[in-house]
């Protein structure tokens, strides 16, 4: 039973899939703290003046930042208590985590986003505007994740559990992570 109190579940995902969603039921229903690295990637990208997509065009010439990011994973790994990490490789970096990757159409990713008000840094002019920087700031973050460390994270392999929300409400996507947590929690 100990044991189940240090679990991790390791969130990844497109961008505009719902992962913080998720993370949020999630924290709910098991009482784990969320730490999402997106956010304190989109607090960089505002300290250095730049949008989303800049952020991570900068980070492929300035590995060091995603490195220290990744550090930080490494460690919240090591600590003695639940946790949900939302994080594109946090399932590489702590490998006895529960691992859920959510897929989602780039149209739908991008019609979440532009309707979004909470991201400060990713304001787009319009839907295609949207859609384009999303494609390219998915295209540069799989390049600095091979570069890095040689990982895809399109593999569905990586995962245990693959849920596309293009077209599932948030409660139905709770619903499948929720029984596939259970039943990896309660694998022999």
């Amino acid at each position: 039973m100990n044991e189940k109190k240090n679990i991790k579940i390791a969130i990844s995902g497109d961008l505009g899939s719902g992962k913080s969603v998720l993370s949020k039921a999630l924290s709910k229903t098991l009482g784990f703290e969320i730490i999402s690295i997106g956010v304190i990637q989109r607090e960089l990208a505002l300290k250095y003046g730049m949008d989303a997509l800049e952020f991570n065009k900068f980070m492929e010439t300035h590995p060091e930042i995603d490195l220290k990011c990744d550090e930080m994973v490494r460690e919240y790994g090591k600590e003695e208590r639940g946790l949900i990490l939302d994080s594109r490789l946090a399932w590489h970096f702590i490998p006895n985590s529960f691992k859920i990757h959510l897929l989602v159409d780039n149209k739908i990713a991008a019609k979440r986003i532009f309707e979004d008000n909470i991201r400060k840094n990713e304001k787009y002019s319009s839907l295609e505007d949207a859609e384009q920087k999303l494609f390219e700031r998915k295209q540069s973050e799989r390049l600095r994740y091979k570069t890095l460390y040689n990982v895809d994270v399109e593999d569905r392999d990586n995962y245990n559990c693959i849920v596309d929300t293009t077209e599932k409400t948030p409660q139905q996507i709770y619903n499948i992570v929720i029984t596939q947590y259970t039943l990896w929690v309660n694998r022999e």
